[in-house]
Protein backbone atom coordinates (compact mmCIF):
# COMPACT_ATOMS: atom_id res chain seq x y z
CA UNK A 1 0.00 0.00 0.00
CA UNK A 2 1.16 2.89 -1.05
CA UNK A 3 -0.53 6.93 0.12
CA UNK A 4 -0.14 9.86 -1.86
CA UNK A 5 0.27 13.34 0.06
CA UNK A 6 -0.63 16.47 -1.77
CA UNK A 7 0.01 20.49 -1.52
CA UNK A 8 -2.99 21.96 -2.75
CA UNK A 9 -2.28 25.83 -3.88
CA UNK A 10 -3.87 28.25 -5.88
CA UNK A 11 -2.13 27.36 -9.03
CA UNK A 12 0.21 24.19 -8.15
CA UNK A 13 -0.26 21.23 -6.52
CA UNK A 14 3.08 19.20 -5.28
CA UNK A 15 3.26 15.68 -4.51
CA UNK A 16 4.78 13.36 -2.87
CA UNK A 17 4.11 9.73 -2.14
CA UNK A 18 5.02 7.17 0.35
CA UNK A 19 7.78 4.06 0.17
CA UNK A 20 5.60 0.30 0.13
CA UNK A 21 6.33 0.28 3.44
CA UNK A 22 4.55 3.27 4.34
CA UNK A 23 7.88 4.54 6.67
CA UNK A 24 9.00 7.38 4.15
CA UNK A 25 8.00 10.12 2.00
CA UNK A 26 9.18 11.10 -0.99
CA UNK A 27 9.10 14.22 -3.63
CA UNK A 28 7.87 13.01 -7.08
CA UNK A 29 6.44 15.84 -8.92
CA UNK A 30 4.64 19.77 -8.84
CA UNK A 31 1.36 19.82 -10.99
CA UNK A 32 1.02 23.24 -12.05
CA UNK A 33 -2.16 24.78 -14.08
CA UNK A 34 -2.96 28.48 -15.49
CA UNK A 35 -6.07 29.05 -13.59
CA UNK A 36 -7.13 28.25 -9.93
CA UNK A 37 -10.42 26.79 -11.74
CA UNK A 38 -9.04 24.69 -14.01
CA UNK A 39 -8.76 21.44 -12.63
CA UNK A 40 -9.92 18.70 -15.36
CA UNK A 41 -5.72 18.43 -16.37
CA UNK A 42 -4.19 18.44 -12.66
CA UNK A 43 -7.39 15.87 -11.59
CA UNK A 44 -6.25 13.13 -14.48
CA UNK A 45 -3.04 13.58 -13.69
CA UNK A 46 -3.40 12.59 -9.81
CA UNK A 47 -5.55 9.98 -11.35
CA UNK A 48 -2.30 8.60 -13.50
CA UNK A 49 -0.10 9.04 -10.14
CA UNK A 50 -2.49 6.45 -8.28
CA UNK A 51 -2.87 3.97 -11.06
CA UNK A 52 1.20 4.31 -11.15
CA UNK A 53 2.18 3.71 -7.93
CA UNK A 54 -0.96 2.03 -6.50
CA UNK A 55 -2.15 4.32 -4.32
CA UNK A 56 -4.96 3.20 -1.82
CA UNK A 57 -5.36 6.73 0.63
CA UNK A 58 -4.74 10.61 -0.34
CA UNK A 59 -3.32 13.13 2.69
CA UNK A 60 -4.30 16.51 1.61
CA UNK A 61 -3.15 19.18 3.52
CA UNK A 62 -5.61 21.50 5.00
CA UNK A 63 -4.58 24.97 5.45
CA UNK A 64 -5.70 26.02 8.61
CA UNK A 65 -5.80 29.93 9.87
CA UNK A 66 -3.36 30.17 12.72
CA UNK A 67 -5.77 30.06 15.52
CA UNK A 68 -7.83 26.97 14.04
CA UNK A 69 -10.85 28.22 12.08
CA UNK A 70 -11.06 27.68 8.89
CA UNK A 71 -10.29 30.72 6.11
CA UNK A 72 -11.19 30.43 2.13
CA UNK A 73 -7.98 28.57 0.71
CA UNK A 74 -9.29 25.63 4.06
CA UNK A 75 -12.66 25.99 1.91
CA UNK A 76 -11.01 25.30 -1.13
CA UNK A 77 -9.04 22.19 -0.12
CA UNK A 78 -13.03 20.87 1.24
CA UNK A 79 -13.82 21.40 -2.35
CA UNK A 80 -10.90 19.89 -4.03
CA UNK A 81 -10.72 17.18 -1.69
CA UNK A 82 -14.53 16.18 -2.68
CA UNK A 83 -13.76 16.40 -6.46
CA UNK A 84 -10.69 13.78 -5.93
CA UNK A 85 -12.86 11.37 -4.06
CA UNK A 86 -15.71 11.64 -6.52
CA UNK A 87 -13.58 11.18 -9.49
CA UNK A 88 -10.93 8.62 -8.10
CA UNK A 89 -13.01 6.86 -5.88
CA UNK A 90 -9.37 6.60 -3.14
CA UNK A 91 -10.46 8.30 0.07
CA UNK A 92 -8.99 11.42 1.06
CA UNK A 93 -7.38 12.67 4.21
CA UNK A 94 -7.44 16.50 5.10
CA UNK A 95 -4.41 16.85 7.37
CA UNK A 96 -3.41 19.83 8.75
CA UNK A 97 -0.78 21.65 6.90
CA UNK A 98 0.15 24.97 9.01
CA UNK A 99 4.12 25.98 8.84
CA UNK A 100 4.44 23.09 6.10
CA UNK A 101 5.60 25.86 3.48
CA UNK A 102 7.75 27.96 5.59
CA UNK A 103 9.32 24.65 7.47
CA UNK A 104 9.96 23.72 3.44
CA UNK A 105 11.90 26.96 3.26
CA UNK A 106 13.80 26.25 5.86
CA UNK A 107 14.90 22.93 4.78
CA UNK A 108 15.95 23.66 1.40
CA UNK A 109 17.63 26.92 2.03
CA UNK A 110 19.47 24.97 5.00
CA UNK A 111 20.32 22.46 1.99
CA UNK A 112 21.66 25.18 0.38
CA UNK A 113 19.24 25.29 -2.84
CA UNK A 114 19.67 28.41 -4.35
CA UNK A 115 16.77 30.75 -4.42
CA UNK A 116 15.46 30.64 -7.83
CA UNK A 117 15.14 26.85 -8.02
CA UNK A 118 13.28 26.82 -4.68
CA UNK A 119 10.41 27.53 -6.04
CA UNK A 120 10.73 25.09 -8.16
CA UNK A 121 10.37 21.98 -5.45
CA UNK A 122 8.82 23.92 -2.46
CA UNK A 123 5.18 22.45 -3.25
CA UNK A 124 6.77 19.01 -3.36
CA UNK A 125 8.59 19.44 0.32
CA UNK A 126 5.32 20.72 1.27
CA UNK A 127 3.59 17.45 0.35
CA UNK A 128 6.69 15.20 1.43
CA UNK A 129 6.40 16.77 5.02
CA UNK A 130 2.46 16.64 5.12
CA UNK A 131 2.49 12.89 3.91
CA UNK A 132 5.24 12.26 6.41
CA UNK A 133 3.66 14.13 9.63
CA UNK A 134 0.67 11.83 8.75
CA UNK A 135 2.56 8.81 8.20
CA UNK A 136 4.21 9.32 11.89
CA UNK A 137 0.83 10.15 13.56
CA UNK A 138 -0.38 6.74 12.69
CA UNK A 139 2.43 4.53 13.60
Amino acid sequence: MRILGLDYGTKTVGVAVSDAMMLTAQPLETITRKSANKLRQTLARIEAIIVEYEIEKIVLGYPKNMNNTIGERAEACEAFKEDLERRTGVEVILWDERMTTAESERILMAGGVRRENRKAVIDQMAAVLILQSYMDAIR
